[in-house]
């Protein structure tokens, strides 16, 4: 399929900022806030919901969010930014109301595990950062997206921390209202990102981009390849905390993880966007996927001590989310940025997928065995099974500026 992208009209460097300063609060609200639903484990478990329908309903969460988020990308490709974003707001912070207000195993699943679901199709990475895309030529994307991104990691830095301050003082209860409450503001967020688009939207379908993306070898590689990154995000965010307890280390210890993982993501998602713009994205993306089956393998060996967690968190977090923007650059440069919101977002249902997989198989494995070393196990090899699908991938030349 060839890359249409053209710009129809001049947008300006304040516009350009004001588009980028909106998706990155965007992405730091809603990532910051549903980056934590492995905390509520335990707690939730005192209000009678086992353990293991929470992780069901996180797993779910993940799946809905793939399945609804080409709908939301493909709306958003045809209508803009602020109309989708807005009814995402609303559904998202109902996910969180409605667990809180009725603890209980139906609200749990239907809130945690298809309003958020729902609700984060329609503000997260597909929407946000396509939006993005839209505003910045060529040569500037990879690294205004890696900008954009980092409002997500600085919200993971901030999230856990929050999440276990409103535990400690309120109970579940009142985290899941404090959490919802925070991803409010994303209802008028989206507005300043159609202003700045280069290109507008298209008031057509995308069906047509997404049979052409599904008939060629690299789209298909390339979401292969993304099937790992939810995988092994999601199987740490879930189980990392309890299974650094099972270790015979503090509860505590999981928060402060992911809080370093946040920190250290700030850099990494920069530092792969910068990267990404002056490398062919796919091999940093084949870069990225082989450090982390690395980083997995070594910890997973390793005495758990705190240095060795603080080693394998800062390591993680370099590697954690840079996937993304570097997944959406290899779609842009292949594919244009007219149908970016529908492409991600087909490709997405594959990461979703694994985040399914790497959250529910992983509760089943220790359900059935006692222990984490199976999921440890897959978690390392589909790295090395992730970088070797992104080699292949051919990109095209960017047109000299």
């Amino acid at each position: 399929m060839p890359n249409t992208e053209t710009v129809t009209h001049a947008v300006t460097p304040a516009q350009q900022r004001a588009a980028l300063t909106s998706a990155s609060i965007t992405l730091g609200l809603v990532l910051g806030a549903r980056g934590n639903f492995g905390l509520f484990l335990a707690p939730l478990a005192l209000h009678d919901v086992p353990i293991g329908m929470t992780a069901f309903a996180i797993a779910l969460h993940n799946l809905t969010w793939g399945i609804a988020q080409p709908l939301a990308g493909a709306w958003a490709d045809r209508h803009g930014t602020a109309r989708i974003q807005a009814v995402g707001a609303i559904l998202f912070a109902a996910g969180f109301a409605l667990p809180a207000l009725y603890p209980a195993t139906w609200a749990v699943i239907g809130g945690i595990g298809v309003l958020t679901g729902i609700g984060i199709a329609c503000t997260g990475w597909g929407v946000s950062l396509a939006g993005v895309a839209r505003c910045f030529t060529a040569r500037q994307r990879p690294r205004a997206l890696a900008i954009a991104n980092a409002g997500c990691s600085a919200g993971q830095l901030a999230g856990p921390l929050v999440t276990a301050a409103l535990l400690a003082y309120g109970g579940p209860q009142l985290a899941l209202l404090g959490l919802g409450l925070l991803v409010l503001p994303a209802f008028f967020l989206g507005r300043p990102v159609d202003r700045a688009a280069l290109e507008p939207v298209a008031p057509r379908k995308s069906i047509a981009a997404v049979r052409g993306a599904l008939g060629e070898p690299a789209f298909v590689l390339l979401t292969l390849g993304f099937f790992t990154c939810g995988f092994q995000l999601s199987f740490l965010s879930t189980h990392l905390p309890g299974y650094l307890t099972l270790c015979g280390m503090s509860p505590a210890a999981g928060a402060w993880a992911l809080t370093i993982v946040g920190a250290a993501n700030i850099v990494g998602a920069y530092a792969c966007g910068h990267l990404g713009g002056r490398a062919s994205p796919h091999l940093t993306l084949a870069t990225l996927y082989t450090l982390r089956g690395v980083a997995i393998f070594v910890f997973w060996q390793m005495p758990k001590t705190d240095l060795s967690l603080v080693l394998f968190a800062v390591v993680m977090g370099l590697t954690w989310l840079g996937t993304v923007p570097l997944t959406n650059s290899v779609i842009a440069r292949l594919y244009g940025i007219r149908d970016l919101g529908a492409l991600f977002g087909v490709c997405f249902i594959s990461h979703q997928f694994g985040g399914f997989v790497g959250a529910w198989a992983g509760g089943l494995v220790y359900e059935y065995s006692g222990s984490y070393d199976i999921a440890f196990a897959a978690a390392t090899i589909s790295g090395f099974t992730a970088a070797a699908f992104n080699l292949p991938i051919r990109m095209p030349r960017l047109a000299t500026a």
